[in-house]
């Protein structure tokens, strides 16, 4: 047997790839936000015919990509005390009430429009 046989690729150990549904299982997240993410180009993939493939290195970047650390100097939850947050950002102070005036309704605007034109 050549090296240019057609056999030689079985010698060769491919790495094995995985669809975008396995992925998204070993992630714990949606196959859509997997395939979106490939699409949006923020994580590595290999496009075949088939559509998006990942191999292990391709998780492993996955995870690294979207790994969140906890930032130096600040203290952890535990430590910090519990304040609630307000959704609502505090007004500077009290706001004089506008008074709001209704329009009139389209329909008496077009029975005076009637009567004019008569």
């Amino acid at each position: 047997m050549t090296s240019h046989s057609r056999h030689s690729v079985t010698a060769v150990t491919l790495p094995p790839l995985y669809r975008a549904a396995a992925v998204a299982e070993a992630l714990g997240c949606s196959e859509w936000w997997v395939k979106e993410q490939a699409r949006r180009g923020r994580i590595p993939f290999i496009r075949t015919g088939a559509g998006y493939r990942f191999t292990t290195e391709h998780y492993g970047e996955i995870l690294r990509v979207f790994e969140e650390r906890p930032v130096r100097g600040r203290a952890s939850a535990a430590e910090r005390d519990p304040v609630p947050r307000s959704r609502r950002t505090p007004s500077p102070g009290p706001v004089a009430a506008t008074r709001l005036k209704a329009k009139p309704p389209r329909r008496a605007d077009r029975s005076e429009r009637r009567l004019a034109a008569a």
